[in-house]
């Protein structure tokens, strides 16, 4: 997956776990849950979403690692598998 395709399926990941979210005022730099009152289980959720989606797991201790939408992509560009 490229950097767009993961930014793509994060926000369509959050769109499904925070349907009346405007993500188009999402600020990707400020943490989902101060802007989208997320509770532990919606970012459980979302972290099984994400692996489901690109294969790639996120450990508990690396969820800080993701609490926004630019540090979320950067993770997983960072574990995604190189191909050629």
């Amino acid at each position: 997956m490229n950097e767009s395709e993961i930014r793509a399926t994060v926000l369509g990941i959050l769109a499904r776990i925070a349907p009346e979210a405007d993500l188009t005022q999402l600020d990707p730099d400020v943490e989902w849950q101060d802007q989208l009152d997320l509770d532990s289980m919606n970012l459980l959720s979302m972290m099984v979403d994400i692996e489901r989606a690109t294969g790639i797991s996120v450990p508990e201790r690396d969820y800080t690692k993701v609490s926004t939408l630019n540090s979320c992509v950067a993770y997983l560009m960072s574990h995604t598998p190189v191909t050629h």
